[in-house]
């Protein structure tokens, strides 16, 4: 994208001025085309013309970008951060430095995500045309990918080892490629995303799909017999049968004493006796 702005003056280099003033550029960082020379005045009194100059800029995608992002963080507070453009291959790095800047990483870095999206849409309106922009602070990207690799490969390593899935956080496309590219370097470990938009999430697996895992194999065993309970020796089994009426077996328990026969006893019609 190109800016311009076209001036006149009594000279060439007045009317340059001009418009590097119209521009809001340093004369040194502008180009600039004469398309009227100055004409001097015959005898001081006829005729004569100033001098018509354009000056223009050529903006490219990341110039565009940066000069967004310095809209934004001057409302946000942050008027003295200084951008670095750093061009890459079909993009640029934007690298912000600055006193008191660290917050604008937000939470795993969701603002600084945020503030890198709406940068490529300004980027991408520049040639209309695919370009890339990403955000760095405080060096936040390079740490964030170690972070994600290492925990790529842990998980990976895990889930051959178990024979289960395991679903990562939601994650931008930048973050799922990382852990699509850590679980590669794992033996055994496959990786595939799921989910929609927001909510698109990273699963990482074993290549031959979960192993079905029996009761019998969890951790603690099972120890009991096919009928369930214990047996005499602990062991499994039926455990000793009981009586209903009393808690303690059945082997266990003593005969009930006699019943007491009294020597004479005493009725409404007279007193029985024994013998």
């Amino acid at each position: 994208m190109v800016k311009e702005a076209i001036a006149t003056g009594a000279t060439t280099e007045e009317a340059y001025e001009k418009a590097c003033a119209m521009l809001g550029v340093d004369p040194a960082d502008a180009e600039f085309e004469v398309l009227e020379t100055e004409e001097k005045k015959r005898f001081g009194l006829f005729g004569g013309r100033p001098a018509k100059v354009r000056a223009f800029i050529r903006s490219t995608p990341a110039d565009a970008a940066a000069e967004y992002l310095r809209n934004v963080l001057s409302g946000m507070g942050l008027g003295d951060v200084n951008i670095e453009i750093r061009e890459e291959e079909a993009g640029a790095e934007l690298v912000l430095t600055g006193e008191n800047i660290g917050f604008i990483i937000g939470h795993r870095g969701e603002t600084l995500d945020s503030l890198q999206y709406l940068a490529s849409l300004v980027a991408n309106h520049v040639d209309e045309s695919y370009y890339r922009i990403t955000l760095d602070v405080g060096n936040y990207r390079e740490k964030r990918k170690e972070t994600l690799e290492n925990l790529g490969r842990k998980m990976a390593a895990r889930a051959v080892k178990t024979g289960r899935n395991a679903s990562l956080e939601p994650m931008n496309p930048y973050e799922r490629r990382i852990i699509h590219t850590a679980v590669q370097e794992v033996e055994g470990a496959k990786s595939w995303s799921e989910g929609e938009d927001l909510a698109r999430h990273v699963v990482i697996g074993p290549e031959g799909g979960e192993r079905y895992v029996r009761r019998d194999n969890r951790r603690g065993g099972n120890n009991r017999g096919r009928n369930g309970g214990y047996n005499r020796d602990n062991r499994g089994g039926r455990a000793p049968r009981r009586d209903n009426r009393d808690s303690r077996p059945m082997q266990n328990r003593t005969a009930p004493a006699a019943p007491r026969v009294l020597d004479d006893v005493s009725t409404p019609y007279g007193k029985i006796s024994k013998n």
